[in-house]
């Protein structure tokens, strides 16, 4: 079996649970001002985070899997 496949799996299925979930990513203070904004702003403040947040995590993913590959040597 190819080692590489239940990795692929493992993210496919993460990928999956993270689209499917309302994800809230807000601080305290983040959170009071949403709450004054409103609720269309609001969500558009949550938008931005979640984006912010998944580029730098992108980064990690693909640079420890290239340096998962390397140490695997397969």
């Amino acid at each position: 079996m190819n080692k590489s496949k239940p990795l692929m799996i493992f993210l496919f299925s993460f990928l999956l649970m993270a689209g499917a979930l309302s994800a809230s990513a807000q601080c305290s203070i983040c959170t009071r001002t949403a709450q004054q904004l409103g609720e269309r702003p609001a969500k558009a403040l949550n938008k931005g985070i979640i984006y912010l947040a998944v580029t730098p995590l992108a980064i990690f993913g693909v640079i420890g899997y290239r340096w998962w590959k390397s140490e695997n040597h397969d």
